[in-house]
C-alpha cells in the first residue's frame, strides 16, 4: 500500500524527453462518434446523481431512529448507539461526499462551454442551467471556475499561464542559487517534523479549495495579489464574463440564505451532519484528484520557449483513484484525466475508450499511476516542493534539492528543432503536389 506502482518506478528509470506525436496523429485514432452527446445519457446521469444524492439524504435521515431504538434496547445492546451511529453517520459523509465531488466533476470539469459546445449537451443552455443549479447548491461559484479551468485546459503545464497548481519557484522559497546552495540551506527551510507536515496536509485537503477560489493561492502568477473568483472585476475574467461572475455570487449567496435559515430551523449540527461534514468531504476529494493530476515528481513542467498544447496534455496522469467508487461516483476524472485534456468536450462516458486509443499513440508519454491515491498525495506533498527558475523544461524538486527524473540528452531545443522539421516536410509535400499532412 505505502509504495510506488510500478509505473512510476518505470518513469524514473527513464529520461525524459517531450512527445514527438503529432495532435493529428492522436485525433486520427479517436472516432468522432466517441466525441459526440447523447442528451438522453446526459439527462440520466444528471438524474442519477440526483436520485441518489436524495437517497443518501433519506439513509441519513433514518440514523436517528436506528440508534434510539438500539440506546432503547436491553443493556447488552444499548452501548452500540454510538459506535453504530458514528459508523453509520460516516457512511454517509463517505458517500454523500464522493458523490458532490461527482457532481463537481459532472457538471464543472466536463460542463463547459468550449467553441460553443458543453460536454453534457447539445445546448449550451442545458448544460449552463444543469450546471450553475447545480454548482450553487454545492456552493461552487460555477461560472467563475468554468471561465479559470477553460484557461487552464489552454495553457496546462504552462509555468506562466496555467491557472492551477503552478509549481513554486527557489526564489519563492529563499533558497540561494543551485550552484552555491548548501545542505544547511535546504534544512533551514524546509527541516519540519512529520506531524506538522500532516498538518499542511489536512489544511490542504480541508481549506484549500477555498483558499484557491478567494486568493488564487497556487494560482497563475501572472494576476496581482488578492485576485480571487468572485470579484467581477477581476483580471481573472474577460469584460464579457463580468455579468455571469455576479450569477455565480448570486447563486452562492442564495444557497448560503437557504443554509442559514436551515441552520435557524433546526440548529448548526444538523446542518454540519446532514450538509456540512459531506461538503468538506466533498472538498477534500475535489482538491486530491485536482492537485495529483499535475503535481508529481515525474511530470513535466515547461517554460514558454518548450511549452506546446500537446506537451501540457501529455504532462497529466490518469489515476484509479478510489477504484470502482472513482469510475462510478466520480465520472472518470482521474481514471481517464489525460484523454479529458486532449477532448475536453468528449462525454466522460467514453473516456475509457479514448484513453485505450491514445495510449497506443503516446506510448512511453502516456502517464498512468497505479500508487495508493493516498501514499501518491504524500509523496507529491513532500516531493514536490518547487522549480528552477532556468531551462524550459522543469521538474519539482524535493527539500534537498533533488529531482526524482532526470532530462534525457538533446531534449531542450527539441522543439525549434521539430518546427524546421515541420517546415521542410510542408515544404517538400508543396513541390511534389500532395495534401498538407498536418505535421
Amino acid at each position: 500500500m505505502f509504495r510506488n506502482g510500478p509505473e512510476y518506478e518505470a518513469r524514473l528509470r527513464k529520461p525524459f524527453s517531450p512527445p514527438s506525436v503529432t495532435l493529428k496523429e492522436i485525433h486520427a485514432v479517436v472516432p468522432k462518434t466517441l466525441l459526440q452527446k447523447s442528451s438522453s445519457l446526459g439527462c440520466y446521469y444528471v438524474a442519477r446523481d440526483i436520485v441518489l444524492a436524495t437517497a443518501f439524504l433519506g439513509f441519513a435521515s433514518y440514523i436517528p431512529a436506528m440508534t434510539q431504538s438500539l440506546s432503547a434496547a436491553a443493556a447488552p445492546a444499548s452501548w452500540l448507539a454510538v459506535p453504530v451511529a458514528s459508523l453509520l453517520w460516516c457512511t454517509y459523509w463517505w458517500f454523500q461526499g464522493l458523490l458532490w465531488s461527482g457532481i463537481f466533476c459532472l457538471e464543472l470539469t466536463r460542463v463547459r462551454l468550449q467553441a460553443g459546445h458543453g460536454s453534457l449537451f447539445n445546448s449550451p443552455l442545458a448544460n449552463n442551467t444543469v450546471g450553475f443549479l447545480l454548482h450553487s447548491a454545492l456552493l461552487i461559484p460555477y461560472f467563475a471556475w468554468r471561465s479559470t479551468h477553460h484557461a487552464h485546459h489552454k495553457a496546462t503545464g504552462s509555468m506562466e499561464r496555467d491557472e492551477n497548481y503552478i509549481p513554486r519557484l527557489r526564489s519563492d522559497m529563499g533558497l540561494p542559487p543551485a550552484k552555491v546552495a548548501r545542505k544547511a540551506d535546504y534544512a533551514e527551510i524546509f527541516e519540519e517534523t512529520p506531524i506538522w507536515t500532516l498538518a499542511r496536509v489536512l489544511i490542504m485537503q480541508a481549506f484549500g479549495w477555498w483558499l484557491y477560489l478567494s486568493q488564487n493561492t497556487l494560482g497563475a502568477r501572472m494576476y496581482p495579489k488578492g485576485t480571487n473568483h468572485f470579484n467581477p472585476y477581476s483580471k481573472l475574467f474577460k469584460d464579457h464574463e463580468r455579468i455571469y461572475i455576479v450569477l455565480s455570487d448570486i447563486g452562492i449567496g442564495t444557497m448560503t440564505i437557504i443554509l442559514a435559515w436551515i441552520v435557524r430551523r433546526y440548529g448548526w449540527w444538523t446542518v454540519f451532519k446532514y450538509y456540512g461534514a459531506p461538503y468538506l468531504a466533498t472538498n477534500m476529494w475535489a482538491v486530491m484528484f485536482t492537485y495529483l493530476h499535475h503535481s508529481d515528481p515525474t511530470i513535466v513542467h515547461y517554460y514558454a520557449s518548450e511549452w506546446t498544447f500537446l506537451r501540457g496534455a501529455a504532462a497529466t496522469v490518469d489515476r484509479p483513484l478510489m477504484g470502482w467508487m472513482g469510475r462510478f461516483f466520480l465520472h472518470n476524472i482521474s481514471h481517464d484525466h489525460v484523454a479529458h485534456h486532449f477532448f475536453v468536450s468528449a462525454p466522460f462516458y467514453n473516456g475509457p475508450k479514448i484513453t485505450k486509443r491514445i495510449r497506443a499513440v503516446l506510448g512511453e508519454h502516456y502517464n498512468y499511476d497505479s500508487t495508493n491515491t493516498f501514499y501518491a498525495l504524500w509523496r507529491s506533498f513532500t516531493q514536490c516542493i518547487f522549480v528552477e527558475e532556468e531551462g524550459g523544461i522543469v521538474f519539482y524538486k524535493n527539500k534537498y534539492g533533488e529531482q526524482a527524473r532526470k532530462l534525457a540528452d538533446g531534449a531542450f531545443g527539441r522543439l525549434r528543432s521539430e518546427t524546421c522539421t515541420q517546415a521542410l516536410t510542408r515544404f517538400a509535400r508543396i513541390i511534389v503536389g500532395k495534401p498538407e499532412s498536418g505535421l
